[in-house]
């Protein structure tokens, strides 16, 4: 089986006991709830992308930054014959809300973002079925049990609509 790297850079905003994510419009994790943040751009060192990143997909710029931590997930889509191994770059972040810089919906409609909306979700609300393996690495975080080990999802489905609550 062939695999296939993918490096991200994301942040984690912990508010109130919620955790601020972005709802994914394409990709392996689409309809999902997910981080903001995503790939680096050639000669952009890590603050510059998760600046960048989370400017694009949330409409905020950063106050400030923090605790920069790795981990990384391995996913097979359900009937692909690759696996993506997700190697990700976490900071923790605080967002500026005073100045709200872009309107998420025009980004989406233009194809340059893949976030359709922000939510502060409660970790509670956080599942397997609803989330990305990067909100699931930050819940198991968040909880006092980070997840060090490599871990992986077999058969991982892309969700073709948004399920309702």
């Amino acid at each position: 089986m062939e695999i296939k790297n993918h490096f991200g850079v994301y942040g984690v905003c912990l508010q109130d006991g919620k955790l601020f994510c972005i709802e994914k419009t394409r990709g392996p994790y689409q309809h999902r709830y997910d981080l903001p943040g995503g790939s680096q751009e050639p000669g952009e060192g890590l603050i510059e992308t998760l600046k960048r990143e989370v400017l694009e997909e949330t409409g905020y710029s950063l106050s400030r930054y923090s605790n920069p931590r790795m981990y990384d997930v391995m996913v097979q889509e359900e009937g692909q014959d690759f696996a993506v191994h997700h190697i990700m770059a976490f900071y923790d972040i605080a967002l500026n809300f005073e100045s709200s810089q872009k309107s998420i919906s025009q980004e989406v409609h233009d194809g340059s973002n893949d976030s359709a909306n922000v939510i502060w979700l409660n970790l509670e609300e956080i599942t397997e079925e609803n989330a990305s393996p990067l909100v699931l690495k930050v819940k198991a975080e968040l909880r006092g049990f980070p997840d060090l080990d490599m871990t992986s999802y077999k058969n991982w489905k892309v969700k073709e609509k948004k399920e309702n609550k």
